[in-house]
């Protein structure tokens, strides 16, 4: 029995278009989010105005939802679980827990027996002088939790940057230092999981990030077709491993001789799959919600090259230009203010 009712955590633009793939496909959706006028209300049957950890809310999510799924992995593990107890949760608590934490992000990926950067905890200033010292002055300190977008990170490139008050500056909070890596392009997997366990990836697109956010996503990516297929191997593995259901999105940086370091996962529909709304038949959007409702997986096959580039603050001002033009797909967020660094829609260029 497929679900009527789809709760979604989360109003921001991922939840939107969730909400958008959802109706589509003959669901209501019903959202919890604090802010009244999030860009997914607009387009939802329902929302709940409160917090997501809201005992009351989550509740009634439960009650009026035949399953549960959420638009971004800051959603409290604890309220994650508890709601689960009442209701399915796609994709599983157990994923939030996993990638909230970049610390414990990274022992997972490697216990899969995927590489990443090599990487120390840094609880403390000596903590930090050390793991410097191991990686020779250099490497990317970051928060363990709440960082996206580049925010929550202190880069040092070598031995001349004095790594003095850099735990304090960064909040005096649990933190990484990650190596760097020599790669040749930033990569990432957009794949699927059903019920049923059947798996599904799209092909992996070549990213371009600008002040650690994402710019672009090009297809087909500068890769070889072994490397192709062992990022989806990778990701086969993490899904496995995760008991997953629903869509996910990896990073990997890919090196010279072709093989993949692990960046990063989200448990979600990811920027970077944004092209998949244009390019293949079914989007990522409309796979999560195949995915979390029971429904088969749908082809994830491109019926045509493209490149995905995000509209980031005042760069929605050249709407009127995309829109002039007949190859590309405009897709807007619904956001009234334009601020520096906010996402405030994307474009998809198919190159035929």
């Amino acid at each position: 029995m497929t679900a009527k009712t789809i709760g979604i955590i989360g109003g921001g633009q991922l939840g939107r278009m969730l909400a958008m793939a959802a109706a589509r496909l003959n669901f209501q959706t019903l959202i919890l989010e604090p802010q009244a006028d999030c860009p997914a209300a607009q387009v939802a049957n329902e929302q709940i105005v409160a917090a997501y950890d809201d005992p009351a809310a989550l509740a009634e999510l439960a009650k009026r939802c035949d399953v549960v799924t959420y638009e971004f992995e800051n959603v409290p593990v604890i309220a994650a679980e508890k709601l689960a107890k009442d209701v399915p949760v796609y994709p599983p608590p157990k994923a939030l827990e996993m990638a909230q934490d970049r610390l414990t992000e990274k022992r997972f990926i490697n216990d899969c027996g995927i590489p990443t950067a090599r990487f120390h905890a840094v609880d403390s200033q000596a903590d930090l002088e050390a793991a410097l010292a191991d990686f020779g002055g250099q490497g990317v300190l970051k928060t363990r939790r709440l960082g996206y977008d580049g925010k929550g990170q202190r880069v040092y490139r070598s031995s001349a940057d004095s790594p003095e008050g850099g735990y304090a500056a960064l909040g005096s909070v649990p933190l990484i230092l990650e190596s760097f890596v020599s790669f040749e392009q930033e990569i990432s997997i957009i794949a699927a999981r059903g019920l049923d366990g059947a798996i599904a990836c799209y092909d992996p697109a070549e990213n371009i990030h600008r002040d650690g956010i994402l710019h672009t996503s090009t297809l087909p990516a500068s890769i070889s077709d072994e490397t192709a297929a062992a990022a989806c191997e990778a990701a086969e593995k993490i899904l496995a491993a995760l008991g997953y259901v629903g869509v996910i999105g990896i990073e990997f940086f890919a090196l010279a001789d072709g093989s993949l370091i692990a960046n990063e996962m989200a448990p979600r529909v990811h920027n970077s799959g944004h092209w998949t709304e244009a390019a293949c038949v079914v989007s990522q959007f409309e796979q999560h919600i195949r995915a979390v409702a029971g429904l088969p997986l749908g082809n994830p096959v491109r019926h045509s090259d493209c490149v995905m580039q995000n509209l980031i603050g005042d760069d929605i001002l050249s709407v009127p230009d995309w829109l002039r033009r007949d190859d590309v797909l405009v897709h807007l967020y619904g956001k009234t203010e334009s601020r520096p660094g906010r996402k405030m829609g994307h474009v998809t260029q198919l190159r035929r």
